[in-house]
C-alpha cells in the first residue's frame, strides 16, 4: 500500500492594515492592492454609477468580494443595505470578515467561490496579488495587464519590472463553489438590487449560475470583464436576454487591455413596497 503524500503547504500572506483616504483602517494582505481597489470602488467608474442607484434597505450580492472594500463603499452610499459578500480564499476571507464586522456590521461574509454549479474546484491563488487570483488565472496575461496599467500610471520601465517580479507566483488551492441562485435561496433574498461580479475571467460562470426563475429578482449587475474570446459580447448578450440594458466602459488607465466594466440594469424598477 503506497503512502499518501501530504498536500503542499499554501503560503500564507501576512495580514496587514492600511489606512484608507479619510482615515478608516482596514485589514488586507496587500496594502497597495487594497488602495487600488478602494480607488476603483469610489472613483468615477461604473461601480460608482451602480452605487448611486441603490436605495435604503436594498440587497447587494458581492461576488468576488476580496477584503470587502466594494461592499464598504456601497454601504457608505446607503447605510441600510443588506449585503452578502462571497470570497473563497481563506487569508483574504479573514480580512473580509474583519472589515465587514468593523465597518458594515450587518453584512454577511460567506467563504465560497461562485460559478455555474456547486462543488469543489482548484483555484489559483496569488499571495502577492490576491485580487488577480481565480479559476482561470494566466500568469503571462496577468503580468502583461499589470505592466500596461503601471506604465499608464506613469512608472518607468525599471519600476514596472521590479513591481511585477514575482507578483503572480501562484499556488493551487481547493475552494468550495456555490451559485448565485443557491445564495439567493440560502439567505432568503426576495430580491437583489445589485449583483456585483469581480471574478477574474469567471464572469460568465457566475451569470450562468443564475437560474431562469431568479433573473427577475435581480435589478442590476455591475461586473469587471476580461474580454478574451468574445467574453464581453457574450456577457452583454446574456444580460440582455435576462431583460437588463448593459453599458460598457473602459478605464483610461486600462486602454489597450482586455479589461472593461459593465453595468446593466432593468429599464424600469418597481418602487419600494410594490
Amino acid at each position: 500500500m503506497s503512502e499518501k503524500r501530504a498536500a503542499p503547504a499554501v503560503p500564507l500572506a501576512p495580514r496587514q492594515e492600511v489606512r484608507l483616504p479619510g482615515g478608516r483602517r482596514v485589514s488586507c494582505t496587500s496594502p497597495a492592492e487594497a488602495l487600488l481597489i478602494w480607488r476603483e470602488a469610489t472613483g468615477d467608474g461604473l461601480y460608482g454609477v451602480a452605487a448611486r442607484q441603490l436605495r435604503p434597505h436594498d440587497t447587494v450580492l458581492d461576488i468576488g468580494a476580496n477584503v470587502g472594500l466594494v461592499s464598504i463603499a456601497f454601504a457608505d452610499v446607503q447605510r441600510t443595505l443588506r449585503i452578502v459578500a462571497a470570497e473563497p480564499v481563506p487569508d483574504v476571507f479573514a480580512c473580509l470578515r474583519d472589515n465587514l464586522g468593523r465597518h458594515v456590521p450587518g453584512a454577511t461574509p460567506v467563504r465560497t467561490a461562485v460559478g455555474t454549479a456547486p462543488g469543489v474546484q482548484d483555484f489559483t491563488y496569488y499571495p502577492a496579488a490576491p485580487g488577480n487570483s481565480g479559476f482561470y488565472a494566466d500568469r503571462a496575461a496577468d503580468d502583461a495587464l499589470t505592466r500596461t496599467f503601471l506604465r499608464r500610471s506613469g512608472l518607468d520601465e525599471e519600476s514596472v519590472e521590479m513591481m511585477t517580479d514575482g507578483l503572480h507566483d501562484g499556488c493551487t488551492i481547493e475552494v468550495p463553489v456555490t451559485t448565485v441562485s443557491a445564495l439567493i435561496r440560502k439567505h432568503a433574498l426576495g430580491s437583489v438590487a445589485l449583483l456585483k461580479v469581480d471574478v477574474e475571467r469567471a464572469e460568465l460562470d457566475v451569470l450562468r449560475g443564475v437560474e431562469a426563475a431568479d433573473w427577475p429578482r435581480i435589478d442590476a449587475v455591475v461586473a469587471e470583464v476580461h474580454d478574451e474570446g468574445g467574453r464581453l459580447a457574450q456577457l452583454c448578450g446574456l444580460l440582455q436576454d435576462a431583460g437588463l440594458v448593459p453599458q460598457v466602459r473602459q478605464d483610461p488607465s486600462l486602454r489597450d487591455t482586455e479589461m472593461y466594466e459593465v453595468y446593466a440594469r432593468r429599464a424600469t424598477r418597481a418602487e419600494p413596497g410594490r
